[in-house]
């Protein structure tokens, strides 16, 4: 999905961190002003491979559809950097983006990722739960590794073998980001494991998307579970007949066209 008719505009910023400086891709809204919300966008990648890159189509789609400023982030990956690293930048990253003297309105933020982004942006938002701030309109957690505890081998998916998440994969990505093996259990590495999600009354409201072959399935169903019971679920979404990653690494266009719509139409709600 490139949507080539979609040209945007973008420019480069740096946002300061306790981690360093953030690389990042701003894309401007048709129609921009001071008043333009803020969506920050978060890349997957296992939390180890930095390719922001591939979320241009997404980026470029929600800023032209749902009339928002995107923020595209690089952010510190494993091993260089261990958990907890990468939440704690993209906390200060949503604390930056929402301050005064910005192109957009720093009080109408939204924050998502898939994969190992939205992981991210669930992480985020619980900080700023803990926190008192910012305030966060919207997070969007597609296919999301919620649940770091249990071995990836230990998650079904219906096609078995052919899943794309495969054992060894989630070993090697969750051994090079929290390699200890009690840390996993932390509530910004596993927000969907035992109590984690609990007393979660007035965190930002979550759009959760999975897939139906996903192994990653069933723990985002769990969170979303815990967060209707506070009210802080916005739509649980399965998309059906689709895998991890289905909307970059396969050619199902209908389903990451409305997948895309859906996640618009939220953004725009939240924000209105």
């Amino acid at each position: 999905m490139r949507f080539p008719e979609i040209v945007g505009s973008t420019s480069q910023i740096s946002i300061p961190t306790r981690y360093g400086a953030a690389a990042a891709t701003v894309y401007r809204p048709p129609t921009p002003t001071a008043n333009t919300p803020v969506y920050v966008n978060i890349h997957g990648g296992g939390f180890v491979v930095g390719h922001p890159e591939q979320d241009d189509p997404w980026c470029r789609y929600l800023a032209a559809n749902a009339d928002v400023f995107v923020v595209n982030t690089s952010y510190v990956l494993a091993p260089g950097h261990r958990f907890p690293a990468a939440p704690q930048q993209i906390y200060d990253i949503v604390c930056w983006v929402a301050g005064p003297g910005r192109d957009w309105d720093g009080t109408r933020v939204c924050i998502g990722g898939q994969s190992a982004g939205g992981s991210l942006a669930a992480a985020a938002s619980r900080l700023a739960h803990e926190n008192k701030g910012p305030d966060i309109a919207l997070q969007v957690l597609h296919y999301a590794p919620l649940d770091l505890v249990t071995p990836t081998g230990d998650k079904l998916s219906s096609v078995g073998s052919r899943a794309i998440m495969k054992p060894w994969m989630g070993a090697i990505f969750d051994t090079a980001y929290v390699p200890d093996r009690k840390q996993r259990s932390d509530r910004l590495a596993s927000p969907a494991w035992g109590d984690n999600a609990r007393g979660l009354a007035g965190i930002a409201p979550a759009l959760i998307i999975t897939a139906e072959y996903d192994r990653l399935r069933d723990e985002a169903r769990r969170y979303a579970d815990a967060l209707a019971d506070v009210a802080a679920l916005a739509e649980y979404h399965e998309v059906p007949g689709v895998d991890h990653g289905y909307n970059i690494m396969s050619d199902d266009v209908e389903s990451t066209r409305q997948t895309y719509a859906r996640i618009t139409d939220h953004v725009i709600r939240a924000t209105g």
